[in-house]
């Protein structure tokens, strides 16, 4: 028998990304409508999944296995854009405490780790990330090219960094370091901060 069909509720748009400098309101509505799109997706995805035939799932073909990809994908349309939009806003600022420690600690300086964040946002086809490595207990930069490619496993997200056409054409047409750059200018950290400290919790619990 199939589990009941797991469903998720999108977030409450927060304010502050309407607030960003040189990325417009405009833009971030419409980035804003396809990361609700990945919700109703996913909510879509697994009632199908309720009645798929479990008996014929393949490697090759099969209806089964269409909906658990496309389920990892919704999954990762949501989750990845939930840490993107967390992580911008004008606020400001710069990283404090345990993570300003362990950005030194893994690159030298924030400025180093900025240099690889942008680096690694112009050599995806998806998605940048800085993360938090819980085996290697330290911070790398990694890269995605699809919303399910995941760069390593028993990695925490601290920052996300969107570089699909969808997240800069409005504002920026092809002018992708442009983006970037108006990226690392708005972003929020404080909730970056913040996100980091609940993995620092984890550490010393």
């Amino acid at each position: 028998m199939a589990p009941a069909p797991h469903q998720v509720t999108a977030q409450p748009k927060p304010d502050k990304i309407l607030q960003l400098d040189g990325i417009s309101p405009e833009s971030v509505e419409a980035h804003w409508g396809l990361y609700e799109a990945y919700v109703n997706k996913y909510n879509e995805v697994q009632q199908k999944l309720a009645d798929a035939d479990r008996g014929s799932a393949n490697q090759i073909f099969s209806d089964y296995r269409g909906l658990r990809e496309m389920l990892t994908f919704a999954i990762g349309g949501i989750k990845n854009h939930e840490i993107y939009f967390d992580n911008l806003g004008p606020g400001g600022g710069g990283p404090e405490g345990g993570l300003a420690d362990q950005i030194n600690a893994s690159f030298g300086s924030t400025d180093a780790m900025i240099t690889e964040l942008k680096a690694a946002g112009m050599a995806s086809r998806g998605w940048a990330w800085l993360a938090w490595d819980w085996d290697w207990q330290r911070l790398d930069v990694y890269l995605g090219d699809a919303q399910n490619t995941f760069p390593v496993w028993n990695a925490s997200p601290v920052i996300a960094l969107d570089v699909y056409e969808h997240s800069y054409i409005r504002d920026f047409s092809t002018a992708r370091p442009k983006y970037i750059e108006a990226f690392v200018a708005n972003l929020d950290w404080a909730a970056i901060n913040a996100r980091f400290g609940t993995i620092e919790s984890l550490l010393g619990s």
